[in-house]
């Protein structure tokens, strides 16, 4: 196997880690808010976004099933965290809105973790967590358009096309 090869699985397995202790860690620091990673996630996915999402942006944009994405948008709404608005663009994909305590919540998460944060930011420095993130932006993109391009050209061909 070529070294670059085995670069690329080393930072995809170091992903693959640190994704796993963040979750865990993220779940620690918002438990006694009763929060989960996975609902912090699609709150400040909310929070962050200029405009108003349905439920199959924020799965995309995160990287996430838009079933995953609805099962944790039903759970927060019926926590009052966020609400459904009606989608101009798209009658039956309705726009999730945070509430007043989801504002609160996101609000209250990020307090919670700041100090986390900090100890991160500290140990790194500013210079090598932007360029984390942007190799990790990199990465996902060129995930994205490998994954799309693939996907196309897998996509079932239609009977017409097979007919002939």
């Amino acid at each position: 196997m070529k070294r670059l090869e085995t670069n690329v699985r080393e930072l995809a397995l170091s992903v693959f880690a640190a994704h796993g202790r963040l979750i865990a860690a993220g779940n620690e620091l918002v438990a006694h808010l009763g929060l989960t990673s996975a609902w912090w996630q699609v709150l400040a996915a909310l929070r962050y976004s200029s405009v108003p999402l349905p439920t199959a942006s924020i799965a995309r944009n995160m990287g996430l099933t838009r079933q995953a994405v609805q099962r944790i948008v039903d759970v927060l709404a019926d926590r009052g965290l966020v609400k459904f608005e009606e989608n101009p663009h798209h009658r039956r994909s309705k726009l999730i809105v945070l509430t007043q305590a989801g504002i609160e919540a996101v609000t209250a998460a990020e307090q919670a973790v700041a100090p986390f944060d900090q100890a991160i930011a500290d140990k790194i420095g500013s210079a090598r967590i932007r360029d984390a993130i942007e190799t990790l932006n990199e990465m996902a993109a060129i995930i994205s358009a490998r994954l799309d391009a693939h996907s196309m050209s897998s996509t079932p061909r239609s009977q017409e096309e097979t007919a002939s």
